[in-house]
């Protein structure tokens, strides 16, 4: 798929972790989680419609050059503790992605009956054909990882076993 491809893509992944719905949340919204898993960085959120927010790098990620004091920001468009979690969302790390703005980002968090808990990641990427390549998993060989799909098994990885994939 190419940059062109990807400019209208929604992206949907899903993943079930043995964990409560309270957990999960906990790790997508409080800095004390969220450096553990992932490309790390430590998000600020202040949960009402309307806030915006900000992700700092963690300090793995600090060792890296030209590196910006805020990597992401964004506005939070809903929060619904610990169903739901609807935010702009845009990459401050990279000029291209910068320019092309924000996209949607939403989680939703659902307890199943059998298989722990459901987290589903909407992340809206219409017009913003470069970061739809970097979150999808593409940009890989350039050193930008595996996108959601890593970040989530990591987060999946952590919430079960206490250990990062990457460990």
């Amino acid at each position: 798929m190419n940059a062109t491809e990807t400019a209208t893509t929604t992206q949907v992944y899903r993943v079930w972790i043995k964990a409560t719905p309270e957990a999960i949340w906990d790790a997508i919204t409080k800095p004390e989680w969220t450096d553990r898993y992932g490309y790390g960085g430590t998000v600020d959120y202040d949960l009402r419609p309307g806030a915006p927010y900000v992700v700092k790098p963690g300090a793995a990620m600090r060792e890296f050059p030209n590196v910006p004091d805020e990597i992401i920001d964004g506005e939070v468009l809903e929060a619904d503790p610990p169903r739901r979690l609807s935010l702009t969302w845009r990459m401050l790390m990279d000029p291209g992605m910068l320019a092309e703005g924000f996209t949607k980002l939403t989680y939703e968090i659902e307890a199943t009956e059998n298989a722990g808990t459901r987290l589903t990641v909407i992340h809206e990427l219409e017009g913003a054909p470069t970061l739809a390549a970097m979150v999808g998993g593409e940009a890989e060989a350039e050193g930008a990882g595996g996108g959601w799909a890593w970040i989530l098994s990591d987060l999946k990885s952590l919430l079960e076993t206490g250990s990062r994939l990457a460990d």
